[in-house]
């Protein structure tokens, strides 16, 4: 029987790693070099893609670095085939990318105000060199790194932020018919559930419920989504708010109606299900491309049959599509939004019988 000393070293042997530290430069273009084929070096996995930050925020981190303030190390870890897993930081190493290819322009900034209103082309060649050259600590987990042991350490370290416990609250907080409907008769669906891969550690985020919620709320206001750019999180509260004081008996049969010709379309003519290829994770952005395209298509054409099953890496090799999808650091802006869902439905309906 194992000691607590040995069990100690024992669980040790699991979470080794290195430390090393990276230019900006470097790191951004680790990330962004191969993105579009998704054959970056340092990758953000699916079950992270989407970009919670708002610009306010993604302003304050680059302010800290032209202050030199300390910033916290990035985690990730290295896979067999040499690629490094974003387990923690990717809203950082977005932030940074965004910057730097003036994808991101600076404001609400209260120390240095002169920033507010610039990209990073209007930063003066020392100030970019500066800024380039900043070294940023990356905490590497050796590719003897379970999965359990990454999900672990991205839990403990973002216990309490919104990715965990969004989900869980609002069912605490939302309580009422609307959100039994989605956790009894939506989320258990046997399909639904079938033609998606979480691990156990989503699950236990309530991930498939956190999925149907979005799924009418999308459909719900499409295409109307400046409120998902500004914030997701405070737009999907806004919504159960509403449901919970408006949901009737009427709207259940329509939205369980709607919800099970969807996911039935899906499982019949989609390769892969809600999923981007074989041994894929699910992706928040992907499913929801997947699933109200596939709605508004059926709404156009009620009795809709394909000619053959749909394979998405296609689709994936679309250079607008793959990367509205792939998740860089404007994921649920309008426009984006509004691409890969009409995308979808417009493939959809170009393949029917």
């Amino acid at each position: 029987m194992l000691d607590v000393e040995e069990q100690i070293i024992e669980l040790k042997k699991t979470v080794a790693y290195d430390s090393k530290d990276f230019t900006i430069e470097i790191l951004v273009k680790k990330y962004i070099e191969g993105i579009d084929d998704e054959e970056n070096e340092m990758f953000v996995p699916d079950y992270q893609r989407d970009f919670v930050w708002d610009e306010s925020r993604q302003s304050k981190l680059i302010e800290s670095i032209v202050l030199g303030l300390p910033i916290p190390p990035i985690f990730v870890a290295e896979n067999t085939d040499g690629r490094l897993e974003i387990v923690d930081g990717s809203q950082r190493v977005r932030t940074l990318s965004a910057f730097l290819n003036n994808d991101l322009k600076l404001h609400g900034l209260e120390k240095v105000t002169l920033l507010n209103g610039m990209k990073f082309d209007g930063f003066d060649v020392s100030r970019k060199r500066k800024f380039n050259n900043t070294t940023l600590t990356v905490i590497v987990l050796s590719e003897s790194a379970t999965d359990e042991v990454k999900n672990d350490l991205f839990e403990r370290i973002n216990k309490g932020s919104d990715i965990l416990r969004n989900m869980e609250t609002r069912k605490g907080i939302y309580r009422g018919a609307f959100t039994d409907f989605i956790y009894n008769e939506c989320a258990t669906h046997v399909g639904f559930r079938q033609s998606l891969k979480l691990s156990k550690t989503v699950q236990k985020r309530q991930e498939y419920e956190e999925l149907v919620l979005r799924f009418f709320a999308l459909i719900d206001t499409y295409p109307k989504y400046s409120d998902f750019s500004r914030s997701v999180s405070k737009t999907l509260d806004r919504y159960m708010v509403e449901k919970l004081e408006t949901f009737t008996e009427e709207e259940k049969k329509v939205k369980l109606r709607e919800f099970n010709a969807m996911v039935e379309f899906v499982m019949n003519n989609f390769e892969y299900g809600f999923l981007k290829g074989p041994n894929k994770d699910a992706s928040r952005i992907f499913f929801e491309a997947i699933a109200v395209g596939s709605h508004l298509a059926l709404g156009e054409s009620p009795g809709l049959a394909l000619r053959k099953k749909i394979d998405v890496q296609y689709w994936l090799r679309d250079r607008d599509f793959g990367r509205s999808v792939n998740g860089g650091n404007r994921t649920h802006a309008a426009d984006s939004l509004q691409k890969r869902i009409n995308y979808v439905r417009d493939h959809i309906l170009s393949l029917s019988a």
